[in-house]
């Protein structure tokens, strides 16, 4: 029965693994339907490789800085309960991949190719199990403090605040450290537009991703006897409440609408087991409103070149959805309990804060060192030189 029981939970978590790798595919899509045509090769050559990066610094570094666990051991003792621990490693690695994805649309179009590469390896070996161990591991007494102090720890499910807004707040940092591209705004301030070169690919994008996240939200239950429908429902609800308010908000715009859901999705992520379905929706809705106003506002007034809105969209709805959970989550509104508001602000800043250091050492250091940018003949060319071979192979 023990051995039946270990070889569920592996298939378990091995299909959601996959579900979560495939969400790889439609972040290069997003990226490729959303840059101008002559990046989109680069776009799609740099999601492979970051998650090939992203592997190697998770496997070696990031799992045991996270949860203590290393691959040094034989593979008597590696396959036990079936492999268990190699498959949740395996899941627990595509969301971490996820962070490098993140960055790449906001950084897309002007960032150095190898140097991103390295910027990848450090922040899944570093940065990000930092935070995610301190979450999800309870390393560093955060949680048992945020317990003791204010009565409950800081609850996020699916990693609203651990990978969504851990992407968005390092790609803030990136975006600013490398600044606008090349002609986006004219020496008057006027904004100059670069639309989307290929709207099909940017919905099959958002439909893949928005698939995946099923996987990506109920597969974090981790184990099939923990599973819940509930989660799975809440992510469906809030990814439609995004969709209808991008939709208004976004005037019929279909850029706007097919972030939508991934607005919705990003938000949920945290409180999805705990939520009340209509809760659900409205966190949607108003991750949707929200990527779509902050998304105009960052590009129009504050002049931040963010290319696919992704610090709009993971930062600040992943920020949002840290707090939804302790909104949503309560009983009085529908919830289930075992939240309090107060630890939901300490964890979500907590996040942005270590997010943001991170950022600013990796992508600072990088930029003072190798450098960053591409320069203006570069850029205009369409991408990295160091990549030519394979833009010239493609066309």
């Amino acid at each position: 029965m023990d051995t039946l029981l270990s070889g569920s939970n592996v298939l378990f978590i091995l299909i959601g693994a996959v579900m979560v790798l495939a969400m790889h595919a439609g972040f290069a899509f997003l990226e490729v339907g959303t840059v101008r045509s002559k990046n989109q090769v680069n776009a799609l050559v740099k999601i492979m490789t970051d998650f090939a990066a992203s592997t190697i610094a998770y496997f070696f570094i990031g799992y045991t800085l996270a949860y203590g666990t290393d691959f040094f051991q034989p593979t008597t003792v590696l396959n036990e309960k079936n492999g268990y621990e190699l498959v949740k490693f395996f899941f627990l690695m595509t969301f971490a991949a996820a962070i490098p994805a993140i960055i790449s649309g906001g950084i897309a179009e002007r960032a150095k190719f190898y140097p991103q590469l390295i910027a990848s390896f450090f922040i899944v070996a570093l940065i990000y199990p930092f935070f995610e161990g301190m979450i999800w591991n309870g390393n560093y007494g955060f949680q048992a403090w945020l317990n003791s102090t204010f009565g409950a720890e800081f609850h996020d499910f699916a990693g609203s605040i651990v990978v969504h807004a851990m992407g968005g707040w390092i790609a803030l940092t990136a975006v600013v450290l490398l600044g606008a591209r090349y002609g986006r705004y004219r020496a008057d301030g006027i904004m100059t537009a670069h639309p989307p070169s290929n709207i099909p690919f940017l919905a099959l994008g958002a439909w893949v991703l928005a698939v995946g996240w099923f996987g990506f939200n109920v597969m974090s239950a981790q184990t099939i006897d923990s599973v819940q429908g509930l989660v799975a429902v809440n992510s469906l609800m809030a990814m439609v409440g995004g969709i209808l308010a991008a939709l208004i908000a976004g005037k019929n715009d279909p850029g706007f609408v097919h972030n939508g859901p991934l607005a919705g999705l990003v938000a949920v992520c945290a409180g999805s087991d705990i939520m009340h379905p209509m809760g659900a929706l409205a966190t949607g809705a108003i991750a949707g409103a929200l990527f779509v106003w902050t998304f105009t506002l960052t590009q129009n007034r504050w002049k931040i070149d963010d290319v696919l809105g992704v610090w709009p969209l993971h930062g600040l709805c992943g920020a949002w959805g840290g707090i939804a959970a302790g909104i949503f989550g309560a009983t009085a509104l529908g919830g289930s309990g075992g939240v309090t508001m107060m630890s939901q602000i300490a964890g979500t800043i907590a996040g942005i804060i270590v997010a943001m250091i991170g950022g600013v050492i990796v992508y600072g250091a990088l930029k003072m060192t190798v450098g960053i940018r591409l320069t203006q003949e570069e850029e205009y060319d369409g991408a990295d030189l160091s990549i030519h071979k394979i833009k010239s192979t493609a066309e």
